[in-house]
């Protein structure tokens, strides 16, 4: 199982790149981006990926609402060329609230917009040309979209939660990005769901890359009270709050792993078991910079075993 971290976006960029120096120098596999709408993800992954070469780099992720295909595309290839094949695009369904409200465009029928956004992007991303017509959007190459170098294809990943979703994931994509669903969830409701709908579509088994909050700490209760704050955004959608129901717990925090060395190696051992292939931490820096820095040495040595 591979260990990464998600990195924060209030940086400069030459200050990500020094934190994606410093996390792939500790050993640790993978760095993600988040979408907002500050920085632009992929492009931020390509410079990282570009700047530190042998770390993967990621998306986690962009809503499918207000994009397109075609454009994704040719962000993906590009990182995928720049990076030298390290990297690994993420979509989401996004929310209501950030869709209508930012976009101001309805967000409706997520799942079938998702359905015909993989289905074009697949092809896009594998040969560089589509010509698919759906109910919802058009994607078709009247001009070449192939990026020479970026081999191999990029994979495909969206932070799927719910049935639908997963359902579509496993027949359409190469893999999901949970967030906030623990280990039981994943065991019991996640991973059979995904992994079933992969196999009826006669896919590889596919990836899960579990992103869990986390902290190695000695003042877990000091951390625990920031994480609280920090994670109560996410109890404002339905999505969340199911899983975090399944998870076993009420509320986002419920989901984040702080304490020792021994205590969070524990967790990530439990993810693992749950059938997660690859664990990923975010808001490491709830803590100290010396909690930062030794989490990403945990993480870094867990990786390395």
């Amino acid at each position: 199982m591979t260990i990464g971290v998600a990195l924060p976006l209030h940086h400069a960029i030459d200050g990500t790149v020094r934190l994606a120096r410093e996390a792939h120098e500790a050993g640790l596999r993978s760095a993600w981006f988040g979408q907002t709408f500050a920085y632009d993800s992929p492009t931020l992954a390509a410079i990282v990926g570009r700047e530190v070469p042998g770390l993967h780099v990621g998306t986690s992720a962009i809503p499918v609402f207000g994009r397109h295909p075609l454009l994704i595309s040719s962000q993906a290839q590009t990182a995928q060329a720049a990076t030298r094949g390290h990297y690994h695009l993420g979509l989401a369904l996004g929310t209501k609230y950030l869709t209508e409200t930012g976009f101001g465009i309805p967000h409706e029928r997520p799942i079938r917009l998702l359905r015909e956004f993989l289905t074009a992007l697949r092809q896009l991303v594998e040969t560089g040309s589509a010509d698919f017509h759906g109910e919802l959007l058009t994607a078709t190459t009247p001009l070449p979209g192939v990026v020479p170098g970026a081999e191999p294809p990029v994979p495909l990943l969206v932070a799927a939660m719910a049935p639908q979703a997963l359902r579509v994931s496993g027949e359409l994509a190469d893999g999901i990005l949970p967030y906030l669903a623990g280990p039981r969830a994943l065991a019991e409701h996640i991973v059979p769901a995904v992994t079933a709908a992969a196999e009826a579509a006669g896919r590889p088994a596919p990836r899960i890359v579990a992103f869990v909050p986390g902290v190695v700490t000695a003042d877990a209760e000091s951390v625990r009270e920031k994480a609280t704050e920090a994670l109560a955004f996410y109890e404002r959608f339905p999505s969340y709050q199911r899983v975090i129901g399944l998870s076993g717990g009420t509320r986002a925090v419920d989901q984040a792993v702080i304490g020792d060395e021994e205590a969070v190696a524990a967790e990530v051992a439990r993810y693992r078991e749950a059938g997660a292939t690859e664990v990923v931490f975010t808001t490491t820096d709830l803590g100290t910079e010396a909690d930062r820095r030794r989490t990403w040495k945990l993480l870094g040595a867990l990786a390395d075993g």
